[in-house]
C-alpha cells in the first residue's frame, strides 16, 4: 500500500509516491515533476564506522541515459563514471542537507538519486533535490529538517521559478536556493553581471517559495514519516575538555593557535596535542578521542576571540584582505599565464587556445549542451598544503572548484563570432590556506588577458566567513577567511563578480541556517573585497586583454561560404581538403552553415590556405588573371589547374608572343604560370598566358 501527494509548484504539479518501491530503504520518494521522474533514497548503516571522526555522508546522483532515449557511447555501452554535472549536482544536494544531520552521528548515509525520466521542462537536478530531502525527511535517520531547494531563472529581467532547461540555459541567472522553515541554509549561483540588490531580491523570492515546499514535506512526514532512531553518540565527553584546560590554558591555546604562519601553528598544536598524549598515556577512552578533542579546544579558541574580541588568528582586521600580489608571463612559451597571491593562497593559472574543434564533447541529459568551449581545470596537490599524498586524479572538490570558476567568467568571455577558440585554463595551486577557487578566479582572469582572450571585464572573487553567538543578532562576519577560519567558522561565502555585478556565488555553512542581515553583509563585503582586489592588485599587472596573441598560439582565419559549396572544399572522400591540409600544414574545421576556420601558427601558410579555398568556391571571372599549375600537355596546348577543382585549356597559340612549335618549350607539368581568363563556355576555361597581365595580384 502506497501514498501519493502532491502539490503545485511553478505552474506544474509536484507529486510524490511513498510505499510504492525501495521498500527496504530507510526512506525512499518516487519523485514525479511533468514527466521528469527520480527516484531518489536514504539509508543509513546500523553502527557507527569505526575509527573515524566525521560524518560519513555519501551524495550520489545517477544519470541514466535512457532517461533521455540514448544509449550511451563507448566500447561497454553502459554508464561509466558520474558525469561532471552529476559530481556538481551531487555537491549541491549535500552541502545544504550534510548541516543538517547530528555533528556527533558517525553511521555511514548514503542519499541516492536516480533520474529514470526527464521533460526538459522540469530539470532532474531540482527533482533530486527535493527527492533527496523528502527521503531523509521521511525516513528513520536522524535529521533536522525539512528543508526545501528551489531554483530561479531570469529572462529580460524578469525571475522564472523552477525554469525549464532551455530558460536555464539561456536566461542570465541560474540560482539555487536551499532553506530550513526559519533560514537560507545554501546559495548557488551563476550569473551575467546580476546586481546586488537584484541578487537579493531572487534569493529571498526563492526561500519564500521553499516555505510552502516545507509545509507539503511536514504534511507528507506528519502521514508517513518514521520515527527516528537511537544512535551511539560520538561526541567528545566534556570531562575530557575540563581535564585538558589544565594541562593547557586557554590562554596557552590562544598563543599556540593565534599565528599568521600556518605552519608555525601546526608545530604550535602538535607540540600541544604531545602533552596531552603525555598525560592521558594510561586512558586509551580518551586517546581514541583525543583528535576530535583537540580540533574542539582550538575550534572553541579561535571562535571565543574573534567573536568577542574581533580578534582573528592572524592579526587582521575583520574587513582586511591578506597581503596581494599578482604577476603575468610567469611561465614560457605557454599562450597565457598568471600568478595571484593572496596570503599564503597562491595559484598559478595557465590558458590554452584551440581551433574549436578541439571543444569538449557532453553526452549528457541536457539535450541543448552538447559541447563546452571554455573548460577550467582546478589541481590540488598534496605539496600545496605540506603534505605527501599520491595524486589519484581530481576528486570532487577539485570538479567543483574548477566549475565555481568557470563560471565566474562565463559572462565576461567573448561569442564564439568574436573569438573562434577553444579556451582552457587550469589552475594549479601552488599554496593552499583557504578559498583557492576565488583565486583561481583572479588568476585565470589575469591570465585570459595575456593571452588576450578579449573578455569583457575583469572578474575577481573573494570569501566571506562567519562566526556566530547563542542569538541571531551575535554574529561576526569575516573578509578574505584563510584556512582555520573556514575549519572553525561557520560559513564560507564565496562571491566573483566584475564592477558592475555579480557572476557567481557558492556558500557553504556548517549550522543551521543565515538570517538576511547576514547574506546582506555577506554580499556586500565581497563587493568591496572584490573591487579593492581589482584595483590595487589585478590591474597593475594586467589592465586589460592583449590586442594580439601568442606566438606560440594558434591563429584563426574565418571565412563564410555558401553551404552548398561546402562538398566542393571537401571534395570526394576528403581528398580536396585533406590536400590543402597537407599542402599548407594549417588545420581546417567547416561547419553545416559554411563557417571555415584555418588554424595554425605559420601565417604564410594559413593565408595560403585561404587563396585556396577562395579559388575553389570563389567564381572565375573573365578578364582577370589567375597564378596557376601545369597539370597535363597535349599538343595542342596546356591544361592549368586554377583551384583543385578548375581546369582550363591554354591553347599553343596562346603560350607566348612568338610562335610556338612544342608546347614543351614553353611548359612543363608543374609549372606555376600565370593566365587570364579569356572565356567560359559549357563550364569550358579557356586560357592565355601572352595576355596575363604580369602585375597583377593572384
Amino acid at each position: 500500500m502506497f501514498k501519493t501527494f502532491s502539490m503545485e509548484l511553478g505552474g506544474r504539479t509536484l507529486s510524490v509516491d511513498i510505499g510504492r518501491v525501495s521498500a527496504q530503504a530507510n526512506g525512499a520518494a518516487f519523485m514525479h515533476y511533468g514527466d521528469t521522474t527520480v527516484l531518489s533514497t536514504a539509508t543509513a548503516s546500523e553502527k557507527p564506522r569505526d575509527g573515524i571522526d566525521f560524518f560519513p555522508l555519501s551524495v550520489e546522483y545517477e544519470e541514466k541515459m535512457y532517461s533521455v532515449g540514448k544509449i550511451p557511447g563507448g566500447f561497454n555501452k553502459r554508464e561509466g563514471k558520474a558525469s561532471e554535472n552529476a559530481i556538481l549536482t551531487s555537491r549541491v544536494i549535500d552541502r545544504p542537507m550534510r548541516p543538517l544531520f547530528p555533528k556527533d552521528y558517525r553511521n555511514d548515509v548514503t542519499l541516492n538519486n536516480m533520474v529514470m525520466s526527464v521533460d526538459p521542462e522540469c530539470r532532474p537536478e531540482l527533482v533530486a533535490m527535493l527527492g533527496a530531502a523528502i527521503s531523509t525527511c521521511i525516513s528513520d535517520i536522524p535529521f533536522d529538517g525539512p528543508c526545501a531547494m528551489t531554483q530561479i531563472g531570469m529572462i529580460d529581467g524578469e525571475f522564472i521559478v523552477n525554469p525549464g532547461q532551455e530558460q536555464w540555459d539561456k536566461g542570465d541567472l541560474k540560482l539555487t536556493v536551499a532553506s530550513t522553515k526559519q533560514k537560507v541554509i545554501m546559495i548557488e549561483a551563476g550569473a551575467n553581471e546580476i546586481p546586488e540588490a537584484k541578487m537579493l531580491e531572487a534569493i529571498y523570492k526563492a526561500h519564500d517559495i521553499n516555505q510552502t515546499i516545507i509545509e507539503f514535506i511536514d504534511k507528507i512526514v506528519a502521514e508517513v514519516g518514521k520515527k527516528k532512531h537511537e544512535y551511539t553518540s560520538c561526541a567528545v565527553p566534556e570531562e575530557l575538555f575540563e581535564a585538558m584546560k589544565k594541562i593547557v590554558t586557554p590562554e596557552e591555546m590562544e598563543e599556540a593557535v593565534f599565528t599568521d604562519e600556518k605552519q608555525v601553528r601546526e608545530e604550535n598544536i602538535r607540540k600541544v596535542t604531545e602533552k596531552f598524549e603525555e598525560a592521558f598515556a594510561g586512558n586509551e577512552e580518551w586517546l581514541q578521542v583525543l583528535s576530535e578533542a583537540v580540533y574542539q579546544y582550538q575550534k572553541k579558541t579561535v571562535r571565543k576571540m574573534i567573536l568577542k574580541d574581533h580578534k582573528r588568528p592572524d592579526g587582521r582586521a575583520i574587513t582586511e584582505i591578506r597581503p596581494l600580489a599578482a604577476e603575468v608571463d610567469i611561465v614560457p612559451r605557454v599562450h597565457g599565464s598568471a600568478m595571484f597571491t593572496r596570503g599564503q593562497t597562491q595559484i598559478c593559472d595557465v590558458v590554452t587556445l584551440a581551433p574549436l574543434s578541439e571543444v569538449q564533447k557532453i553526452d549528457g541529459l541536457d539535450p541543448n549542451v552538447t559541447s563546452k568551449r571554455y573548460m577550467h581545470h582546478y589541481n590540488f596537490p598534496s605539496y600545496s598544503v605540506g603534505e605527501t599524498k599520491v595524486s589519484r586524479g581530481p576528486g570532487r572538490r577539485e570538479i567543483g572548484h574548477g566549475a565555481l570558476a568557470e563560471r565566474a567568467l562565463l559572462p565576461v568571455l567573448p561569442s564564439e563570432e568574436e573569438f573562434p577558440y577553444a579556451i582552457r585554463a587550469v589552475s594549479e595551486t601552488f599554496e593552499s590556506n583557504g578559498s583557492t577557487s576565488m583565486a583561481s578566479t583572479c588568476a585565470s582572469c589575469m591570465s585570459l588577458m595575456a593571452a588576450g582572450v578579449p573578455i569583457k571585464k575583469m572578474v575577481a572573487g573573494i570569501s566571506c566567513g562567519l562566526v556566530t553567538g547563542d542569538t541571531d543578532d551575535d554574529f561576526v562576519l569575516l573578509t578574505d577567511i584563510q584556512g582555520l577560519e573556514d575549519f572553525f567558522g561557520d560559513m564560507d561565502f564565496k562571491v566573483t563578480g566584475t564592477t558592475d555585478g555579480i557572476t557567481a556565488i557558492q556558500m557553504d555553512i556548517k549550522i543551521h541556517g543565515l538570517t538576511r542581515p547576514i547574506v546582506e553583509g555577506a554580499i556586500e563585503r565581497c563587493r568591496n573585497a572584490r573591487l579593492f582586489i581589482m584595483d590595487t592588485c589585478m590591474s597593475p599587472a594586467i589592465a586589460a586583454p592583449r590586442t594580439e596573441l601568442s606566438e606560440y598560439a594558434p591563429k584563426i582565419i574565418q571565412m563564410t561560404i555558401d553551404p552548398e559549396k561546402i562538398g566542393e572544399v571537401i571534395g570526394q572522400r576528403g581528398k580536396t581538403i585533406n590536400s590543402i591540409i597537407e599542402e599548407t600544414g594549417v588545420k581546417i574545421d567547416i561547419d553545416d552553415e559554411g563557417h571555415i576556420f584555418i588554424c595554425g601558427t605559420d601565417k604564410a601558410g594559413m593565408a595560403k590556405a585561404e587563396k585556396i579555398i577562395h579559388s575553389i568556391v570563389d567564381p572565375i571571372e573573365i578578364g582577370k588573371t589567375y597564378e596557376g599549375t601545369v597539370v597535363r600537355i597535349m599538343d595542342f596546348g596546356a591544361f592549368v589547374q586554377l583551384s583543385p577543382n578548375k581546369d582550363g585549356l591554354c591553347h599553343i597559340s596562346k603560350l607566348a608572343d612568338h610562335r610556338v612549335a612544342k608546347v614543351e618549350d614553353v611548359v612543363n607539368i608543374g609549372d606555376k604560370v600565370r593566365v587570364k581568363v579569356l572565356k567560359i563556355e559549357m563550364g569550358k576555361i579557356s586560357l592565355s598566358m601572352k595576355d596575363a597581365d604580369p602585375n597583377a595580384e593572384v
